[in-house]
């Protein structure tokens, strides 16, 4: 199966290297790879682009935005920048990638078989890993059942049912979900264990976290799966001070009439589901 894969890139001079030299040692690659990068103010593109003159299936695509983090809506417009210069006809997988990752050498091997073998399965991956003292650990922001936004890799005709990915923070959870919407299944591998080299959040401040919140109400939760949601990734993050700016940004969200990024039948499905896999850990 044919893959392309598409990595956004803004200032990862840190961790590039150890990115393209795990997609360059696998032992079944990828046949295109595209490094998009978005107005890095880094070493990142003279790095991006020293790879793409050595390998003929890299290339460099340039994309010009704002010179700041901004959840979600940089990085997927980047992702499309370099989405436009290919035809998606070409491929049966795309994958969008971070710059901060490091592969183990069978991971693309894997990604064919899980697409292979099942022809129901739409989104696929390993999981992340970040280090903390001196041993590698599963990066616990979400469950091992959830392929994570730096790992996407996506069967085309899902990807094109989800209608691509949202310009939006939280594109990473709405696409799992309207996929399931579809009848397509979410597959995770949990032997492949990706390390996440810059752990998720780490560049986030008190306005990611409102935006964090905005998600939600762009998902349709409602107030009590948004207070549910946001407890449980407080948790994680040890920050009661997260918990407090999630409900912020939900509710400035909600009083500014954002537009969501799901229809009313999509947003009852994501609460259905949503109240099914609560109920199931509780039950």
């Amino acid at each position: 199966m044919k893959i392309c894969v598409i990595i956004p890139l803004y200032n990862e001079e840190l961790y590039l290297e150890k990115t393209l030299d795990s997609f360059i040692n696998q032992i079944q690659n990828v046949d295109k790879l595209i490094l998009v990068n978005d107005n890095s103010s880094d070493n990142t593109n003279s790095i991006a682009k020293n790879y793409s003159k050595k390998y003929d299936w890299i290339e460099l695509v340039q994309n010009n935005s704002a010179n700041k983090h901004i959840p979600g809506k940089k990085v997927i417009n980047a992702f499309y920048n370099g989405l436009e210069t290919i035809s998606k006809n070409d491929y049966e997988l795309i994958g969008k990638f971070d710059g901060d990752i490091e592969l183990p050498p069978i991971y693309f091997k894997r990604i064919r078989e899980m697409f292979s073998e099942n022809k129901s399965v739409g989104i696929a991956g390993g999981n992340l890993y970040i280090h903390d003292k001196g041993k590698w650990i599963f990066e616990n922001i979400s469950n091992k059942k959830k392929v994570r936004g730096p790992i996407k890799t996506y069967r085309k005709e899902c990807f094109d049912d989800i209608g691509g990915l949202k310009k939006s923070i939280g594109w990473d959870t709405v696409d799992e979900l309207l996929a399931q919407y579809h009848g397509w299944q979410i597959c995770t591998d949990e032997s492949l264990h990706v390390k996440h080299l810059k752990p998720t959040g780490n560049t986030y401040t008190k306005a990611s976290r409102h935006k964090q919140g905005e998600a939600f109400y762009k998902l349709r939760y409602g107030v009590v799966l948004t207070i549910i949601a946001s407890a449980k990734l407080s948790y994680k993050k040890r920050s009661f001070d997260y918990f407090i700016d999630c409900l912020r940004g939900y509710a400035k969200a909600k009083n500014s009439a954002v537009e969501p990024i799901v229809s009313k039948k999509e947003g009852s499905f994501i609460r259905k589901l949503r109240w099914t896999g609560i109920k199931k850990k509780i039950l």
